[in-house]
């Protein structure tokens, strides 16, 4: 059973990443680097800063760094418990993928998709938390061109991705549950 859900997930992961052999490499490239997010991230700082008041505005810019490291942390500790081969150090699919990055380290889940989901999640909740309109959920754009960018440069496979998307989900909602109570608590000292 387990073998057919890999080969299942390696055959979804040679048609997706084939799709686009020699066209668009280079914005694929540009996308799965985490530096060309910066003013996105600068963007969900500036947000932040304006949508909440002391002493809360600085919990919520803080909670940003710190639900990178938790979900760079816990992605780092599956990884390497895991130790699935990435698609670009597969032998078996080397001759049938296109690979534009050569990351050594293991492949489930993926960082990128963890760390994008858990930080926009986060923002999308504390912005609506105060009445921010609904087009902050197209902030979820970036995630989804971030992550699925990583089946195209040929270093994660689809499973790697789905799963990076709800770790990242999940991380990123209950790093909200807790901002949240800690502003509560915070408004109630103050």
């Amino acid at each position: 059973m387990w073998e057919q859900l890999v080969e299942i997930d390696q055959q979804l992961f040679r048609w997706i990443n084939n799709l686009w052999i020699g066209k668009f490499h280079s914005f694929w490239l540009f996308v799965t680097q985490i530096q060309n997010w910066f003013f996105l991230y600068l963007v969900f700082f500036f947000l932040l800063f304006k949508k909440f008041e002391k002493p809360t505005r600085y919990l919520a810019m803080v909670m940003i760094p710190v639900v990178v490291i938790i979900s760079l942390s816990l992605t780092n500790l599956v990884k390497n418990g895991v130790e699935r081969l990435r698609p670009n150090n597969e032998p078996l699919l080397m001759d049938s993928i296109q690979v534009l990055l050569q990351p050594e380290n293991f492949s489930f889940w993926s960082g990128p998709s963890a760390v994008s989901f858990a930080v926009t999640t986060f923002v999308v909740h504390a912005l609506r938390s105060r009445n921010a309109t609904k087009w902050i959920y197209l902030f979820y754009l970036w995630p989804f061109t971030f992550a699925f960018s990583r089946i195209f440069v040929g270093v994660h496979y689809p499973a790697d991705i789905t799963v990076g998307m709800l770790v990242g989900l999940f991380l990123g909602w209950i790093s909200f549950v807790l901002f949240a109570k800690m502003t509560r608590t915070l408004h109630h000292t103050a």
